[in-house]
């Protein structure tokens, strides 16, 4: 018997939890995803893991404030695809989406979109059947630089003769 010669599957790791729409349920929403980092390898002294727990903490306590709605939860999904971590937090109120102030803008709360916006790779907010998603993405950069490795040490890529490439060089173009 053979192995199978199709493509590679990736491993995809998920969480998925509903918390209380109260400042105590976004603090357990952090720890827990913390936690399952943990559980998936990510030790929780690790930059990814920090800023994971930051991202979780700002978008849970966003649903919280400014997304409650009386008798309804919050919830948080992680998504690790890879060595893509994708966050997303759902709360019922579809018609207060987040908005990232300019800087110097004078707000009468927290900072906590800027947080979001300088640590995520990249973010946004979806819609869903009761109210909206805001979605916050890690670990782009990582991926990328882990797959351009792979594609150098497979010699899918050429640098001329070089063993590195230098800032200023061109873009490898694969074969």
């Amino acid at each position: 018997m053979t192995a199978p010669t199709g493509p590679a599957q990736a491993l995809v790791r998920t969480f998925t939890q509903r918390f209380s729409c109260t400042p105590r349920g976004a603090r357990l929403a952090r720890q827990l995803a913390l936690v399952e980092l943990h559980d998936w390898g990510i030790p929780e002294s690790t930059a990814l893991s920090a800023d994971a727990g930051l991202l979780v903490a700002e978008l849970a306590a966003n649903a919280v404030t400014h997304g409650r709605v009386p008798g309804r939860d919050f919830e948080v999904r992680m998504t690790l695809l890879e060595g893509v971590l994708r966050v997303e937090v759902s709360d019922a109120r579809g018609d207060r989406r987040p908005v990232v102030r300019p800087h110097g803008y004078q707000a009468e709360s927290g900072y906590g979109l800027r947080i979001v916006d300088a640590v995520a790779e990249d973010w946004g907010v979806m819609d869903r059947l009761i109210g909206k998603t805001v979605w916050a993405e890690l670990g782009r950069r990582a991926a990328a630089v882990a797959r351009m490795r792979q594609m150098v040490a497979g010699g899918e890529i050429d640098f001329s003769g070089r063993d590195t490439p230098r800032v200023g060089d061109p873009l490898p173009v694969p074969r």
